[in-house]
């Protein structure tokens, strides 16, 4: 292939990661930890709590059910990915893992603790990752010693579903870690994109709200009614879902928070939420997840992520 033998030696290395951490047992990390034992790896679960890991395990293990009821792996397969499968609650139990992956909750102090915490904890060539869809990777690496082997690794959910995984360098971010994120995500079926400077909702969240926030100004403004921008983005672009439904499936309250950040970050006026989302959210209408938002649902059910 036109590499030299040193060269080669250096991908031998890089891509020779077998032991993997997955941080928070919820819909998230749960969906991360299949994938990877899918693909073979040896995968820790570690949540706080026993009664989150079985939960987690046992969303597995229905969604390993229903890809076997599809044709989409066999029951070896599933039997294989689920005794590759180890919880925990003790975090001393990660020390010899060759990647870990944080799927916590999105806020930036428990972030930085956690990644302080397993700079202390993991193998000096490990590599810290996290899941986040928006916070800023240098800031949390920042906390650690390894600045240079902290990145992000942003699925999508449900992970099973989407191929799509952005890895986003930090300022110190090695090319070596890189090219390991991504080799990992090659080997557990998915597709990786490299944000290479980070910036806040990286590239489909970006693009993505600031679509949902012109739809909101169409519809605020008195452009049109709800269902003709939604109907009008599905057939017209062929999508499947319509902006304004997409803003109550994310939840309007994210939406909002997210778009402020960008406005903060950038400081440009196209990055500004329409005075009518906040109105929304002071009102309680969050979207699905409130059983009203731009429509009503017949019940509240939880917001369905990211």
């Amino acid at each position: 292939m036109g590499i030299s033998n040193r060269a080669g030696c250096f991908l031998e290395g890089v891509y020779k990661l077998e032991r993997i951490a997955v941080l928070g047992a919820g819909i998230m990390g749960a969906g991360i930890a299949q994938a990877a034992a899918l693909a073979g790896y040896q995968v820790i679960l570690r949540d706080l709590q026993m009664h989150l890991i079985k939960d987690g395990l046992n969303t597995i293990d229905q969604t390993l059910g229903k890809l076997l009821d599809r044709g989409l792996i066999t029951q070896e397969d599933r039997f294989k990915a689920l005794n590759n499968l180890k919880g925990t609650t003790d975090l001393s139990d990660l020390k010899d893992v060759d990647l870990v992956i944080e799927a916590v909750v999105e806020n930036m102090s428990v972030k930085k603790q956690i990644f302080a915490e397993l700079d202390s904890l993991c193998g000096e060539n490990a590599i810290l990752a996290s899941n986040t869809s928006s916070l800023s990777i240098s800031e949390i690496a920042a906390t650690t010693g390894r600045t240079d082997r902290v990145l992000g690794m942003h699925f999508f959910n449900p992970v099973h579903h989407y191929k799509l995984v952005e890895i986003i360098k930090g300022l110190e971010t090695s090319e070596e870690s890189v090219q390991k994120a991504r080799e990992f995500c090659r080997r557990i079926g998915k597709h990786s994109v490299l944000v290479k400077r980070e910036s806040p909702g990286y590239v489909v969240n970006r693009i993505l709200l600031s679509f949902i926030n012109e739809a909101i100004f169409v519809y605020a403004d008195g452009g049109a009614e709800k269902e003709d921008i939604d109907t009008a983005i599905k057939l017209g672009l062929g999508m499947e879902m319509g902006p304004l439904e997409q803003a109550d499936k994310i939840g309007l309250d994210h939406i909002y928070r997210t778009i402020i950040g960008f406005n903060d970050e950038f400081r440009d006026s196209k990055y500004r939420p329409h005075p009518l989302l906040g109105t929304m959210i002071r009102a309680g209408h969050l979207g699905v997840s409130s059983g009203k938002g731009f429509y009503t649902y017949d019940c509240p059910s939880p917001n369905q992520g990211k």
